[in-house]
């Protein structure tokens, strides 16, 4: 692809990479991304991302003979420009268990999470870490449950996840174990290694039963403050879909269902939480207003991304990032073109925001496989060497965010 990988000064673990006359360092070894309002900053100056997806990079670390595809996900990765990847530090009480019961976890898939870390680091490619599922997928906040109700807790539902004492301090143990884990490949602590450009509380929180969203407020607050107890180093942020709540009734219009909150968070009041870095959104319009035709979809995509940009400029005061976001391949009508195009528009509002001096410091697009995972296939994958149009868009603006400047 024209891209060259130049390692100098080893020892300091500096990248530089060179693409095509873009020459962007990242001091991966040294620098911990930090936050100076609206803005992150690297090395005293502003910093942006394009980034991707890719949950399974510890379950196909954990196995020698799928452990490449790792490799080359992230060579990929630096080759199109991406400096952020997002994956999961957890896996609880599943087929290949990170953490197989409360407390007790598999040595080798631990040791797996290091070689991801370790290789993100080799090709310049910042992490952000995300510590439970709310979903059943990998186990998730019912994994916990089941593990409490199992020890003798009386335990009613998921949702106990956020309020039940001894299932919070479970969760809490967790954390613990993964931010002051010591990395075998490096020997740095998780919470040391600036790899790391983030930890995400959990992915996607909901709680139906508490349309208040006092419990899942309650729960950020209180784990927010523990994480940051143990890691004052590194950024944080919740999981957030971005669905508003009741801080602002009049932004429950730009909700996929302006009459029903979704999932019991607020985006205002839990991103205000002070131990909160920046917030996130994702975006899924064909999944979240199905039979709605194409009109409606492109105005609510617009509505929705400029709506949280507005509120992370004037009221958090912090950056946000596009955390998920994709078009699949499951529908009828798609086509590649389609998606391209798709991704065209997320990027052009990424990038709009940037240059202008606003929050929105960049995409994470769901979700990148290398070839031959195709078990691994949602609809929303992006395969390099089958999707070449769909990798010249991603590359052009990784291109086009490694030019801002912001004085």
């Amino acid at each position: 692809m024209g891209f060259q990988i130049l390692v100098l000064t080893y020892f300091l673990m500096s990248l530089v990479i060179v693409q095509h006359g873009i020459c962007q360092r990242i001091n991966v070894g040294t620098s911990f991304v930090q936050r100076n309002g609206t803005h992150f900053i690297l090395n005293g100056k502003p910093h942006y991302v394009n980034g991707f997806n890719s949950y399974w990079l510890m379950i196909f670390a954990s196995d020698p003979s799928t452990r490449f595809k790792v490799t080359s996900t992230f060579q990929q990765a630096s080759q199109h420009g991406l400096n952020l990847g997002r994956t999961w530090a957890y896996n609880d009480g599943d087929y290949k268990a990170l953490q197989i019961s409360p407390g007790f976890y598999d040595e080798n898939v631990f040791r797996a999470l290091d070689f991801v870390i370790s290789e993100a680091r080799k090709y310049g490619v910042q992490l952000i870490l995300g510590l439970v599922n709310n979903w059943p997928d990998l186990g998730g906040k019912q994994k916990y449950v089941e593990w409490a109700r199992e020890r003798g807790q009386t335990v009613k539902s998921e949702y106990d996840f956020f309020t039940h004492p001894v299932i919070k301090q479970y969760y809490k143990n967790h954390v613990k174990v993964v931010l002051t884990r010591k990395n075998t490949i490096n020997g740095m602590l998780y919470k040391d290694d600036p790899t790391i450009f983030a930890w995400e509380l959990i992915n996607e929180p909901h709680y139906e039963n508490d349309t208040s969203g006092k419990s899942i407020q309650n729960w950020v607050g209180e784990m927010a403050a523990y994480v940051k107890s143990i890691d004052k180093n590194h950024l944080l942020e919740i999981g957030l879909e971005g669905y508003y709540g009741e801080t602002m009734p009049k932004k429950k219009q730009f909700n996929p269902n302006p009459n029903y909150i979704p999932s019991g968070t607020d985006f205002i009041s839990n991103n205000q939480i002070p131990q909160i870095d920046f917030a996130t959104i994702h975006l899924y319009p064909d999944e979240w207003l199905p039979n709605s035709n194409k009109t409606v979809i492109n105005e609510f995509v617009d509505k929705w991304i400029e709506s949280h940009i507005e509120d992370s400029n004037t009221i958090l005061g912090k950056p946000i990032i596009i955390a998920e976001f994709g078009k699949s391949s499951n529908s009828s009508r798609h086509s590649i073109a389609k998606r391209n195009s798709y991704f065209r528009k997320i990027y052009k509002a990424i990038s709009t925001s940037a240059f202008s001096g606003g929050s929105c410091a960049g995409g994470i697009f769901w979700q990148l496989l290398s070839q031959g995972m195709d078990n691994y296939g949602d609809g929303f994958q992006v395969i390099f060497e089958n999707h070449p149009s769909t990798a010249k868009v991603i590359k052009h603006q990784s291109k086009k965010m490694s030019k801002i400047k912001i004085v």
